[in-house]
């Protein structure tokens, strides 16, 4: 039997139900399976930890979750913190403390759901973006001086390393080798960015000698957003800074038919550290409570976690699983025009584990 130790972080708003969801049906793939065991710990932190502590995770959190094999993420955010006192204090720390330089979110159409883009379906829309996760804009360097007069200045600079920008575009060409078309492009925006971008750039076709068998090339952002709207078919792998990504790959869950079905994976490859999974989605105040939430995403997130973990069958019969249940769209929230409670899918999709055996 082999045992995966799980830390759980439900945090905020609608994270604590499509976790809850979530781990049903790991739950029940693993007794299905049979060959391995899930063993999660749970921890309270959150938007609502910090307005009692005034710290988002205790000061040892990262020496915490440095024990476990992966991390279970649900939402964190809500409306009494402001956003970068719970990004800055969770997320981030967890993200760069542990080297989790990749940021993977699969591009998929699932059966049976619309995409908001005219005659599109699950064969148009099937590509992966690949975004740095550790430094870039998201590095945190910067500050703000002369506050509260008439001179004040607020200075943000992206941080790219040789070593942060090499990493993550090789991860990249490496998803691209192991897939059929082989094609990889690099979001750039190097005609403004005569520094950090052109750096980008050179570095890209650097490695593009060491993947000949991968057809690379870069193109700006701009462009790149506009091809995701009007040629979704013609990507394969994206790659992108952190935050070029972050924005772009928002744009590809819009494609999905929204936040609620799109995963998000904070890997660190080399897996020195515990890897984090979790929906795209936030915490959704508005319908936190209502138990009506999509729990797809944090399902697909789970899917994702079997996976990297080595427990490659289980992972891909959770996603067959969440298929099935969307191709036959009996069962479905109301974000994708059903009528069933979070936890109503998730034991449809649960259910479907079962039929498949």
């Amino acid at each position: 039997m082999r045992h995966y130790s799980i830390a759980c972080i439900p945090g905020d708003g609608i994270g604590r139900e499509v976790i809850a969801a979530g781990r049903l049906v790991l739950e029940r793939a693993q007794r299905l399976d049979g060959g391995f065991q899930l063993r999660f710990s749970e921890y309270p932190w959150s938007c609502e930890y910090y307005l009692q502590h005034g710290e988002m995770m205790p000061r040892d959190g990262l020496k915490i979750l440095a024990d476990h094999d992966a991390i279970y993420l649900g939402a964190v955010g809500f409306p009494t913190v402001p956003d970068h006192i719970s990004l800055w204090g969770l997320l981030l720390p967890i993200r760069q403390g542990f080297d989790q330089y990749v940021n993977l979110r699969p591009v998929k159409l699932l059966p049976g759901l619309r995409c908001p883009l005219r005659d599109k379906g699950p064969d148009e829309i099937d590509f992966v973006c690949i975004r740095e996760n550790t430094e870039g804009e998201y590095a945190g360097v910067g500050g703000r001086v002369h506050r509260h007069t008439d001179r004040e200045v607020a200075i943000q600079s992206g941080v790219f390393t040789r070593q942060g920008v090499e990493r993550v575009l090789r991860y990249a060409f490496q998803v691209a080798q192991g897939r059929p078309r082989k094609q990889l492009i690099a979001a750039t925006k190097s005609n403004a960015c005569q520094y950090s971008m052109v750096f980008w750039d050179e570095v890209l076709e650097e490695l593009s000698a060491e993947f000949p068998d991968v057809k690379s090339t870069k193109m700006h952002v701009d462009a790149l957003a506009a091809q995701f709207v009007l040629h979704p078919e013609k990507l394969d792998v994206v790659v992108a800074s952190n935050l070029f990504g972050d924005i772009l790959t928002d744009l590809g869950g819009a494609l999905q038919g929204g936040l609620g079905i799109p995963a998000s994976a904070n890997l660190n490859p080399e897996k020195r550290y515990p890897s984090m999974f979790e929906p795209v989605h936030g915490s959704a105040p508005d319908i936190a409570g209502r138990g009506i939430a999509n729990p797809i995403a944090a399902i697909w997130a789970g899917s994702a976690m079997l996976e990297f973990l080595g427990e490659l069958e289980a992972g891909q019969r959770v996603l067959d699983a969440i298929m099935a249940v969307t191709r036959e769209g009996r069962v479905l929230t109301p974000d994708l025009g059903g009528t069933a409670t979070t936890m109503e899918m998730a034991e449809a999709i649960a259910q479907r584990l079962d039929a498949a055996g």
